[in-house]
C-alpha cells in the first residue's frame, strides 16, 4: 500500500536519512519515537508537505514522490485538531467535500455516515471552540474520513487529551480500523499507545529507522540499547556471553554471572523487563535458573503499580502490582530474593 524507498529529507535543521518502509493495505502502522526523532516530518513527507532530497514514495502501486498533496488521496489529522474556528462542525466536515465538488446529496449522505460512525451527529451545529478535546479530535477524524482517503495519517492524535478522553478516542480508532479496514499510519511517542493499537511498529531515532516489527518483537526483542530503553525494558546491561562448563550459557556483567538463552557470543548487551522478575522474602522453588539475594534500595510508587530497585549488588528494577506489594509488605532496606528465567533475558 505504502512503500518508502531510501528516503532522505533535508530541512536544514533536521535530516531524515535512508528511510525504508513497507506498509501493507489495511495495516495499522505505528511510527514510534521520542520528541525530535523526525516522526512528524516523516508523516508530512508521505503527505507531500516537504521537498524530498532523495528516494521514492509509492502509494497503492503508483509513485507519488513529486505529486501534489491534494492529489495523493490522504487524510491527515494533527494533534492540535486544526479545525477551522470560523466554521461549525458541519462546515468543517463539508469543507473537503466542497473542494472535491461533491453534490449536495452526496455531501449530506457522507456527513450522516461519518458523524454516525464517530458518534458526533449531535455536534453538527456547534462551534469547535465549544467542544471538549475528545470531541474535537473525533470531529477532526470525521473530517479526514469524509474524503474517503486511501491512507489516514495521524500525528500524535491522543497526546493532547486527558486520560478518559484518550481512552475513548483510542477505542474509536480501533473501531474505525476494524470496520473500514483502513490503512492507518499513526505517530506517537507513547509506547503503551503503540502496543495497544499497532499491527506493526517502526522505531525512529535521530532521523533513522532503528527497528521494525510486531509489538511483541519490539517489546521483547529490542535490537539496540536505544530501542530497549524506549520500550521501557529498564534493566539494560553490557557484558560478555560465554559457554559455561556445565553446558549452559552465561553473560558476565560487572563480575556477576547470569544464565541466558542465546546463540550469540562475545561482548554484547542484555535487557530484562521489570515484570519478568519475581520478588520474594524466601528462596523460591522454581525452574528459573537465576536467583539473587539483594536489598531494596528504592521504591517508586506509580499508584496501581510500583517499581522496586533491588541491589544484588547489580541493580535490578522490578515491577509489582500494589496488591502484591501490600501482601508481601516490603520496604526500603529489606533483603529479598529476585528470581527470573534465563529465557527472560534478551541478548543483543
Amino acid at each position: 500500500m505504502i512503500e518508502i524507498k531510501n528516503l532522505s529529507v533535508d530541512l536544514g535543521t533536521f535530516l531524515l536519512q535512508d528511510i525504508n518502509l513497507k506498509i501493507e493495505r489495511g495495516e495499522y502502522f505505528i511510527i514510534l519515537g521520542p520528541t525530535g526523532a523526525g516522526k512528524t516530518i516523516l508523516l508530512e513527507s508521505i503527505a507531500g508537505l516537504h521537498p524530498i532530497k532523495s528516494g521514492e514514495i509509492w502509494l497503492n502501486g503508483s509513485e507519488v514522490t513529486n505529486l501534489e498533496p491534494e492529489r495523493r488521496g490522504i487524510g491527515f489529522v494533527y494533534q492540535d485538531y486544526a479545525l477551522f474556528p470560523h466554521l461549525s462542525v458541519k462546515g468543517n466536515l463539508l469543507f473537503g467535500l466542497k473542494q472535491k465538488r461533491r453534490s449536495k446529496g452526496e455531501m449530506q449522505l457522507i456527513v450522516e455516515w461519518v458523524t454516525g460512525l464517530l458518534g458526533v451527529s449531535h455536534l453538527l451545529e456547534r462551534n469547535p471552540s465549544t467542544l471538549s478535546g475528545g470531541e474535537r479530535q473525533k470531529v477532526a477524524l470525521a473530517r479526514a474520513l469524509s474524503i474517503s482517503p486511501q491512507v489516514l495519517l495521524l500525528d500524535e492524535p491522543l497526546s493532547a487529551l486527558d486520560p478518559h478522553a484518550r481512552e475513548g478516542v483510542q477505542q474509536e480508532l480501533r473501531q474505525i480500523h476494524h470496520r473500514l479496514k483502513a490503512t492507518i499510519v499513526h505517530v506517537t511517542h507513547d509506547f503503551e499507545e503503540a502496543i495497544a493499537l499497532g499491527d506493526r511498529i517502526a522505531v525512529l531515532g535521530e532521523g533513522r529507522i532503528l527497528q521494525v516489527g510486531t509489538p511483541e518483537q519490539i517489546f521483547r526483542q529490542p535490537n539496540s540499547e536505544f530501542v530497549a530503553r524506549f520500550s521501557m525494558s529498564r534493566n539494560i546491561f553490557a557484558g560478555e556471553v560465554r559457554d559455561a562448563d556445565d553446558g549452559h550459557v552465561t553473560i558476565t556483567i560487572e563480575g556477576m554471572k547470569l544464565e541466558v538463552v542465546t546463540e550469540l557470543r562475545g561482548k554484547l548487551h542484555a535487557s530484562l523487563r521489570p515484570e519478568d522478575i519475581l520478588i520474594s522474602r524466601e528462596l523460591l522453588r522454581s525452574s528459573a535458573r537465576n536467583c539473587l539475594r539483594g536489598t531494596i534500595t528504592h521504591i517508586n510508587d506509580r499508584g496501581s503499580t510500583l517499581y522496586l530497585t533491588v541491589s544484588t549488588p547489580l541493580d535490578f528494577i522490578c515491577l509489582l502490582t500494589r496488591r502484591s506489594f501490600e501482601e508481601i509488605g516490603l520496604r526500603v532496606g529489606e533483603e529479598v530474593y529476585t528470581t527470573f528465567k534465563a529465557s527472560a533475558i534478551h541478548v543483543f
